[in-house]
């Protein structure tokens, strides 16, 4: 029976492990993100990217999921792209290539969406052209989970302000 909050939700009580894998009840797993986590987009961005250099990305997945579901509805497309592609490096960590292409290439578009706008200072499509690269480097039989991990987190660094013009 799992456990559920007042609303019914699901809650996160299962332990995992630093790749996000469910472990047995009562085996001590790494510290997850609480359920009522609400953080505001700097925190959430920089609390993923944290987790991405320590190469846990379904846990920087988490904390962008917690951003959509709490965040303004207007961002919502933001936060499941961002959220998606970090899912996708998960999968590469646990070798389902498919699974990571798919998630991968999702994200990619819901980025894509965006143009050349840059909410929070993000280059949304360098960043989805550098999972649409990773879905390639799977796709052609090279995808490494260090490398594909690095890659996004350099794009998930704000971009420097636009000149005025």
């Amino acid at each position: 029976m799992r456990d559920r909050d007042e609303a019914g939700r699901p809650r996160n009580a299962r332990p995992r492990d630093e790749y996000g894998r469910p472990l047995p009840r009562g085996t001590e797993g790494v510290p997850r993100v609480p359920d009522d986590y609400a953080p505001t987009a700097e925190e959430a961005l920089e609390e993923a990217r944290k987790l991405l250099a320590a190469g846990r990305p379904f846990h920087a997945h988490e904390v962008l999921e917690a951003r959509w579901k709490t965040g303004p509805d207007e961002e919502r497309e933001l936060w499941q792209g961002l959220a998606q592609i970090c899912v996708g490096l998960t999968h590469i960590q646990r070798g389902n290539l498919s699974g990571a292409a798919a998630l991968l290439t999702r994200g990619s578009a819901r980025l894509g969406a965006y143009g050349s706008t840059r909410p929070y200072r993000l280059d949304l499509r360098a960043l989805a052209v550098e999972a649409d690269a990773v879905t390639t480097a799977i796709d052609e039989g090279n995808a490494d989970a260090g490398s594909a991990i690095a890659a996004i987190l350099t794009r998930l660094t704000p971009a420097p302000p636009r000149p005025l013009s």
